[in-house]
């Protein structure tokens, strides 16, 4: 059995802020607490913890729950992070090749299906499909929420149609980047433009920010994506992992 991370690593960042206390505070705070002085401490340390400052749901690789997209979808109030299926983030996972789309150019439901045929895999329902698009390689760079295909509403749509309800993609984010997005919106001035396959009202999640896509095959593996269970919250983080 081989794992292979499929998550960024969480670290400081203009979005993300994390404040670290070493061995040496922890053998203060001891002190302070329970009164044990260091010297009854193995080497004078006592434990050292991190503590998240800032840290948005949506700033590393991640899950998005349907309540992100809107309050309402198809007519029913939107599911939170905490009450979708698990059953969703445990399954065979697929990779389709998309690094021949360039920044702008949305995967849609043709690409999708012209990749299955080239790979010869056939769907099922509660596959996870991971879209390749490269993008991974600009992780942290200032141009990363630039860059990306994204997936058109259409072929989101033709996914959900054919039972996933999770999807992934290793950019920034699941649409066309938002300043492509918006310069659309603007010029069309109509709804269903901006955040079209977020607001595709469809009860579905995507996984974005994913990585090392290209370590993995076609198909053949599972995908553990399990998001942290956080009430209420339109998405959270996850330790996303393929196994094969």
């Amino acid at each position: 059995m081989k794992i292979i991370d499929l998550s960024t690593t969480i670290s400081p960042s203009p979005e993300i802020e994390i404040t670290y206390r070493d061995q040496t505070q922890g053998a203060k705070d001891i002190e302070t607490i329970f009164q044990v002085p260091p010297g009854l401490l193995r080497d004078g340390e006592g434990w050292a913890y991190e503590e998240f400052t800032r840290f948005p749901t949506h700033s590393c690789t991640h899950v998005d729950a349907p309540w992100h997209y809107n309050s309402t979808i198809q007519g029913r109030r939107a599911l939170t992070i905490d009450e979708l299926p698990l059953e969703w983030f445990f399954n065979d996972g697929v990779v389709m090749d998309m690094r021949h789309k360039e920044d702008g150019d949305p995967i849609t439901s043709k690409n999708i299906q012209d990749e299955l045929n080239r790979i010869q895999y056939h769907l099922k329902p509660l596959d996870i499909v991971l879209m390749h698009t490269g993008r991974d390689a600009f992780y942290g760079q200032p141009d990363y929420i630039f860059r990306g295909c994204g997936v058109t509403a259409e072929a989101t749509h033709w996914l959900f149609d054919h039972g996933i309800r999770l999807m992934g993609i290793d950019a920034w984010g699941w649409d066309v980047p938002l300043n492509l997005q918006a310069e659309k919106a603007l010029e069309s001035r109509a709804t269903g433009v901006f955040w079209a396959a977020h607001q595709a009202n469809l009860p579905y999640s995507q996984i974005e920010r994913l990585v090392n896509l290209a370590s993995l095959p076609p198909f053949g593996f599972k995908v553990a994506c399990f998001p942290l269970k956080i009430k209420g919250a339109s998405g959270a983080p996850a330790r996303v992992v393929a196994i094969a």
